[in-house]
């Protein structure tokens, strides 16, 4: 039987409403950006100039606040609001079919955190390779350095952190937000989505990763934050329950939000691609093993909440009338 969603919907208009409402997104995203950088700048200048004015205007001391607050509508309207208009459309209110459910437990949360740490160590080498291989491509090279450059700048205006007030905000906005926001549209909505119509997991994780790694936009890490989107996706597929990803996330993100604070605390230059220590191939290997050994016991301390979302899921099919065929019009 063909896959269809609560409402009647097929894997191709799914994704098509998904698509959809993340391109709407986008532009709403960049909107509202834009409209909270306009109050940075003079009035008055052309259209071309407001742009490269809004950027540097960012980057100043002074205007934390719009930055910070920019990027929190910026995801907001790219990740959240997509996600829960298609839950919305495709499935109806029960939040369930964004992954969010009660079966969790505190071994899940432990190991979550300590594979996506393992994660970054595995990837680490992969952005390095990543350099090494784009300079034989001098125009990709050109374009990821620049890219870097304007993340540094990003993220040097946004960790300006230099009290415990200003830490605990960063914890929220640099660390909680992106990891909720990010793990209900790639988790909750993409990848549910396509498992359950590919009724391939391994396949709708990866594709799902590679566009978590294409939206982020960066050449150099590009292989980085794939490995890193597999990872989260590899966890939320064995768990069936967001809150893990998004806490495991979150606990990633408050790292690095720690590390600049220390940074920042000490007086010294950040430099972003200076924060993850070098890894050699052969600690990649071993953390890579070690992934593997964790994710066993992963799996194992989540059959059993993984057996009661399974159950809960066909009560809710069940109810929804979806397991029946569709009927045929006959007056076609």
């Amino acid at each position: 039987m063909e896959y269809r969603s609560v409402k009647g919907m097929t894997g191709w208009g799914q994704l098509g409403i998904l698509l959809i409402f993340l391109g709407a997104g986008f532009m709403l995203a960049g909107g509202v950006q834009y409209i909270i950088g306009l109050q940075l700048i003079p009035s008055g200048l052309p259209f071309d100039k407001q742009i490269e004015a809004i950027g540097i205007a960012m980057m100043k001391s002074e205007n934390i606040g719009a930055a910070r607050l920019a990027q929190v509508l910026g995801t907001l309207f790219l990740f959240f609001v997509p996600a829960v208009l298609f839950m919305l459309v495709c499935h109806g209110k029960n939040k369930f079919w964004l992954g969010f459910n009660k079966h969790i437990n505190g071994w899940q949360i432990i190991l979550g955190f300590f594979l996506i740490f393992l994660a970054n160590i595995i990837a680490n080498p992969l952005a390095e390779l990543s350099k090494m291989l784009l300079v034989n491509f001098p125009k990709l090279n050109a374009l990821g350095m620049s890219m870097e450059a304007e993340y540094t700048k990003q993220v040097m205006a946004l960790s300006n952190l230099n009290s415990w007030g200003e830490f605990l905000m960063a914890i929220v906005i640099m660390a909680f937000f992106p990891a909720f926001f990010e793990e209900i549209f790639f988790r909750g909505a993409l990848q549910n989505l396509l498992v359950r119509w590919w009724k391939k997991p391994l396949l709708a994780i990866l594709a799902a990763s590679l566009l978590f790694s294409l939206i982020h936009m960066s050449v150099f890490l590009f292989l980085s934050r794939a490995v890193l989107g597999f990872v989260l996706g590899l966890m939320y597929e064995r768990s069936k329950n967001l809150w893990v990803n998004i806490i495991a996330h979150f606990l990633n993100n408050t790292v690095a939000v720690i590390q600049l604070f220390w940074i920042s605390t000490h007086k010294q230059k950040v430099e972003v691609d200076k924060l993850d220590p070098d890894v050699p191939w052969w600690a990649a290997l071993i953390a890579l093993s070690i992934t593997i050994g964790l994710f066993l016991l992963f799996e194992k301390v989540s059959a059993k909440n993984k057996t009661q979302i399974a159950f809960e899921e066909q009560n809710l099919l069940e109810q929804s009338d979806i397991l029946h065929p569709f009927p045929e019009n006959k007056n076609l």
